[in-house]
């Protein structure tokens, strides 16, 4: 477990997360630390850290409220808007910005030993090396990746998801779209022919019986969201998680 870093002169004391998976990272290097998460923030199942409303609407009035050192967002997830107003009200901001797995581990690492002022936590080696370990892909499949329906949504360009997808061998169909999030309808995603649809249970909570019905003939892969789209702790299990999903759906 990580400690506080006092040879970095860093008096962050006072934490809060605007973000789920930093929220996790953050709570498990440094328990204590954090005092202040949104209600999206799932992990660990035993936060007990004061609310402040979600990704997309935090209440501005309750983190200041809260006193925090330091709090951490993302750019795709948070809003200019409430970042501004948490900088206007003198609270320090440090927004990460991640769309591959090698910019995850290093602005992990900034968040933790360069913002919270922590020692390198052992679980960020690990995840590291889960990664480094996986296996070259013998061969590639097309994949459809919804991200929401009603409308329909899925991963397009430049994203972390579809960064982690592409090292295990599946090839996101709509990569080359212009949109990082495209909303495609079905019978365009229908056309694309994939070789497999991937349903992640959030933030749309695709099933097995909501979701694969709508590919017909397509081997659907239903995977963990927290592990296909979370960057922090849940990076050491997402390998081996993601690879056993797409392996079953693959085998039919």
């Amino acid at each position: 477990m990580a400690h506080l870093n006092r040879g970095r002169g860093c008096a962050v004391r006072r934490v809060v997360s605007l973000v789920p998976s930093l929220t996790e990272a953050v709570a498990l290097t440094a328990p204590g630390l954090l005092v202040g998460a949104t209600d999206w923030c799932s992990h660990p199942a035993d936060l007990d850290v004061a609310r402040i409303g979600g990704t997309k609407n935090p209440d501005v009035a309750a983190v200041t409220a809260l006193a925090p050192d330091l709090v951490v967002a993302n750019e795709e997830e948070n809003r200019p808007a409430d970042l501004d107003a948490l900088r206007a009200a003198g609270v320090r901001v440090l927004v990460t910005e991640v769309r591959s797995l090698p910019q995850a581990f290093a602005e992990l690492d900034r968040v933790l030993t360069g913002g919270c002022g922590l020692d390198r936590p052992g679980w960020l080696d690990a995840a590291e090396a889960a990664w480094r370990d996986v296996a070259v892909p013998t061969r590639t499949l097309r994949a459809v990746v919804p991200i929401w329906r009603r409308p329909w949504m899925v991963l397009g360009r430049d994203t972390f998801a579809g960064d982690l997808l592409g090292r295990l061998g599946v090839l996101n169909t709509h990569a080359g779209h212009t949109e990082r999030y495209p909303r495609i309808p079905l019978p365009a995603l229908r056309a694309a022919r994939p070789d497999l649809v991937v349903l992640p249970d959030e933030p749309y909570r695709f099933s097995a019986g909501d979701g694969p019905e709508a590919f017909p003939g397509v081997p659907a892969a239903l995977v963990s969201g927290r592990h296909l789209t979370w960057y922090g702790p849940s990076l050491t299990e997402a390998p081996a998680s993601l690879s056993r999903a797409l392996a079953a759906a693959a085998a039919g």
